[in-house]
């Protein structure tokens, strides 16, 4: 991914500004322009870094990867691991019909950190961590479901 049209983009942005202002700041502009370029670059990057975390949280256990080749970033996209076996607490498989329940959970505040670096940690999202610590709670146990006449299969997201 080529930087260098954002940069002049922000370049061309200041001139334009500063020429409003006349001369003298047109030429201070200009001296400024060469400073900012790296600190543009930085900012673009750290931009496109916290991105790549966001989206990997929403496509785990695949991850998203900011690289750098020479100046620019490059995007890579890692599958998920196949090679190791799945833990014994890994996100259980939804029941036979396919369906999902939906809950609010109220959790202290202090808890948000440490159970967003716990998922992080594990390439999960938070949800799925969630149901993977719920899981393990109940030792893998199936419970009885209720009876009912509504049935609904596929995937949630």
């Amino acid at each position: 991914m080529d930087l260098q049209p954002y940069v002049d983009g922000v370049r061309h942005e200041l001139g334009v500004a500063a020429a409003a202002a006349g001369p003298e700041a047109e030429a201070l502009a200009d001296r400024l322009t060469a400073p900012l370029d790296s600190a543009i670059r930085l900012a673009l990057l750290e931009a496109l870094s916290d991105a790549a975390e966001e989206i990997t949280r929403e496509v785990a256990p695949r991850s998203v990867h900011v690289r750098l080749r020479g100046r620019d970033p490059e995007f890579t996209v890692s599958p998920a691991v196949q090679d190791e076996p799945a833990p014994v607490s890994a996100v259980p498989e939804a029941d036979d019909d396919g369906g999902t329940w939906r809950v609010t959970l109220r959790v202290p505040e202090s808890l948000r950190s440490p159970v967003d670096a716990a998922a992080r940690v594990e390439g999960l999202s938070v949800n799925a961590w969630l149901v993977r610590a719920v899981a393990s709670a109940l030792g893998g146990k199936r419970h009885a479901r209720a009876n009912t006449d509504k049935q609904f299969s596929g995937w949630v997201r």
